[in-house]
């Protein structure tokens, strides 16, 4: 049973409101997103790329760009080691073009998920080496291959790692000892020890970060950096970083190049996935392009993604991204597969009773296990572990809920593992089969969530009346986006509506259209999409419905009209 809570924290509205010329429910929205002083107020109105922090604040950058000028001068030869997912791809690709456009001798490897796993290994280090490589840069990756770069440095390569994932620690009677690799230059916001202010950008920004200062090194046009706004987008949105201050900004600029993209095979992407005559919004970048630049490294080789990035004709673009977007269908079938494989085992066996589900689905293919974790994670309310038998062993990709750091929990049983790292709300690990009834024992065994953090709550924003509601309004609304982790589309609640009339429609009877009255008589449009059969029979014969929603603009048929989104109702 969901709970309804209301976000209650206090600032003066009706001042901000007159400050910065908006409605006070937008001042009360903008607060309930932390933001607070006048400054940050200001910047999340009207910031723009300027207001970013510099590079140089980063620990390391200028021993990384001198290295780098070093290096190119010298023509040394420098190997680009990424990820296979949209992040990993993507700042391999910012790595790629910059590096080139200052002259660097450069190529790139993107270790194939199921032949070589995550990150740098010892192949590769070898590999390598046969292909006379003097310099490794890695991307979205590193910060937890210490013996692999170090291996590297005995073979005397220089290694440059720029990374965002957590720092590797241990545990030593009580202590965290921090354990770096001993790469040559580190750039990761989040070494203690760093200074740069934003901690939690993606893979793909921190190498962005990199070729700015690169730029600004070799003295080229800020003009050219415009050309990498799209794909920090593309990477902050597909690898769910929070979108505040600087990741909010470049998401902001990033969608508003995308539809004029002049990357050709991104274009393309967005013809064949229909959206060239759309606003590309954050929704499209999460669950329409993104998926499909993840799809080749879960289902094929994560290099047909950079090479559509890298296309530099249209046949050749269109024929990518229809491959792209064909695999992307063959993901989402497997994916519904192994999903409702997953829910018989947690309805049908012991596991329903656990509260960290860790789920054994030994044929599913391991690419989507992170995919159907998420599922899962967002059906029970649980942190959930997939796990699935890979060519090596055991591989498994995990989602968590606030309140539970998935990485630190992992830490915990580090002895069952062979390779683990991640976030607190994800993680990835590889262990023997052996160890999986004992892992998911210890994980329960230290598991300190109550039957409260397991009940999903709905986080209300304001409760406001549908009478309340203009186009002016809607159109402040938008002032907030782009919307995603961090910066959530505003949740609207009222009480006490009647239904005047329902109907349910859509090729799929997905869609519920309803005609609600509230107290004062104001009658209001409401849409409700998914179980809508369900939904029209809860609300029928009912006096009045409380519901959750969203306000928006209806267009149909070149009419306007205002209606309600209803996500919630009881």
């Amino acid at each position: 049973m969901e709970k309804w809570v209301v976000t209650a924290k206090r600032a003066d509205f009706q001042a901000i409101g007159e400050k910065f010329h908006i409605d006070p429910v937008i001042a009360r929205l903008i607060r309930n997103r932390d933001v607070t002083d006048e400054s940050k107020i200001r910047e999340y109105l009207t910031g723009t790329i300027e207001d970013l922090p510099s590079p140089w604040l980063m620990k390391d950058m200028r021993k990384a760009v001198d290295i780098l000028k070093e290096k190119i001068s010298a023509q040394a030869k420098i190997r680009i080691i990424g990820d296979y997912d949209i992040d990993g791809v993507t700042s391999t690709y910012v790595l790629l073009k910059g590096l080139t456009r200052i002259g660097g001798k450069v190529d790139t490897y993107i270790p194939d998920r199921v032949a070589d796993g995550y990150g740098i290994h010892e192949h590769l280090i070898n590999r390598a080496e046969e292909d006379g490589i003097d310099t490794i840069v890695t991307c979205d990756n590193g910060i937890a291959a210490a013996a692999e770069i170090d291996m590297a440095r005995k073979k005397n390569m220089t290694v440059i790692v720029t990374d965002h994932h957590e720092i590797p620690y241990r545990e030593i009677n009580g202590t965290r000892q921090v354990l770096l690799p001993p790469a040559n230059a580190i750039l990761n916001p989040k070494q203690s020890d760093c200074d740069y202010p934003e901690k939690g950008l993606c893979g793909a920004v921190v190498a962005f970060k990199l070729i700015i200062a690169l730029y600004e090194e070799y003295g080229i046009s800020r003009k050219e950096l415009e050309d990498y706004y799209e794909l920090a987008a593309i990477a902050t949105v597909g690898d769910v970083m929070d979108l505040q201050g600087e990741n909010r900004i470049l998401v902001k600029e990033g969608l508003r190049r995308l539809k004029d993209t002049e990357n050709i095979g991104l274009r393309e992407l967005i013809r064949a996935n229909g959206l060239e005559d759309m606003k590309i919004t954050s929704y499209h970048v999460g669950f329409v392009l993104g998926p499909c630049i993840n799809a080749s490294g879960r289902l094929d080789t994560a290099a047909r993604s950079l090479a559509l990035l890298n296309a530099k004709d249209r046949e050749k673009a269109a024929r990518l991204a229809g491959d792209l977007t064909a695999l992307n269908q063959s993901r989402k079938a497997l994916t519904e597969k192994g999903k409702e494989e997953a829910i018989q085992m947690v309805e049908t066996t012991s596991l329903g009773q656990d509260r960290v589900l860790v789920i054994f689905l030994p044929d599913c293919h391991e690419s989507i296990a992170g995919i159907i974790a998420g599922r899962i994670r967002e059906k029970y309310h649980r942190p959930s572990i997939v796990l699935t038998r890979g060519e090596t062993g055991i591989k498994g990709s995990g989602r968590s809920i606030e309140g539970y750091s998935m990485f630190e929990e992992l830490v915990k049983c580090a002895d069952l593992m062979t390779q683990f790292g991640g976030h607190p709300m994800a993680a990835g690990l590889s262990m023997e089969e052996k160890n999986v009834e004992e892992f998911r024992r210890r994980l329960n065994e230290n598991c300190t969530l109550t039957e409260e953090d397991l009940r999903p709550k709905v986080i209300i924003d304001v409760p406001m009346p549908v009478s309340y509601i203009t186009r002016e309004l809607i159109e402040q609304i938008s002032l907030l986006e782009p919307f995603g982790k961090g910066n959530t589309k505003p949740v609207f609640a009222q009480k006490g509506l009647r239904v005047l009339e329902s109907r349910v429609f859509g090729k799929n009877r997905n869609v519920a259209k309803v005609k609600l009255m509230d107290p004062s008589g104001t009658v209001m449009d409401g849409v409700y999409f998914g179980e809508a059969e369900e939904f029209v029979r809860f609300i029928d014969g009912k006096d009045s419905i409380s519901v959750t929603y969203y306000p928006e603009i209806n267009i149909f048929r070149g009419r306007e009209s205002i209606q309600i989104v209803i996500q919630n109702y009881c």
